[in-house]
């Protein structure tokens, strides 16, 4: 397995990826169109954040993406998982336990406070894999002001 920074070459991928992601974990059905065109803004705007890929096989079969916010409280960035995807057949083989440590690497020299997700209640395959990888559930609940 290797793991790397995502290029623009990666988008479609990328996008597919999240579309898949969309119907398992919400039951959504996402535009891929916009979902890809929204990858590609990512890649092309590392104020946006950025994804990291894993290869294995020649073939990428794992993702997350990493969001920014700046936290006042602690006068630091605090990273945001998002868009995290193992492909079905690659699961349980510690793909996202290695980008996860990346991630925590990645971290730590950029003086990252914590990194944080949010998961949909009803995707319990999710909820468990992040307890086992030793992530702790916070008090908050997500309220979202619709425009």
């Amino acid at each position: 397995m290797f793991i790397r920074l995502a290029n623009p070459d990666d988008a479609k991928y990328i996008a597919e990826h999240n579309v898949l992601l969309a119907n398992e974990s919400e039951k959504l059905d996402i535009s891929f169109d916009k979902t890809f065109d929204g990858v590609k803004e990512v890649l092309s705007d590392p104020g946006k954040g950025f994804y990291l890929i894993a290869e294995e096989d020649d073939a990428i079969v794992g993702q997350l993406m990493i969001t920014f916010e700046w936290s006042d409280w602690n006068n630091k960035t605090i990273w945001w998982l998002q868009s995290v995807y193992v492909r079905e057949k690659y699961r349980v083989k510690g793909i996202f336990k290695n980008l996860i440590e990346e991630i925590r690497n990645m971290a730590l020299e950029h003086n990252v406070d914590f990194v944080r997700l949010y998961v949909h209640n009803d995707n319990i395959k999710a909820i468990n894999t992040y307890k086992h990888m030793g992530m702790k559930k916070k008090p908050y609940t997500i309220y979202q002001l619709p425009l």
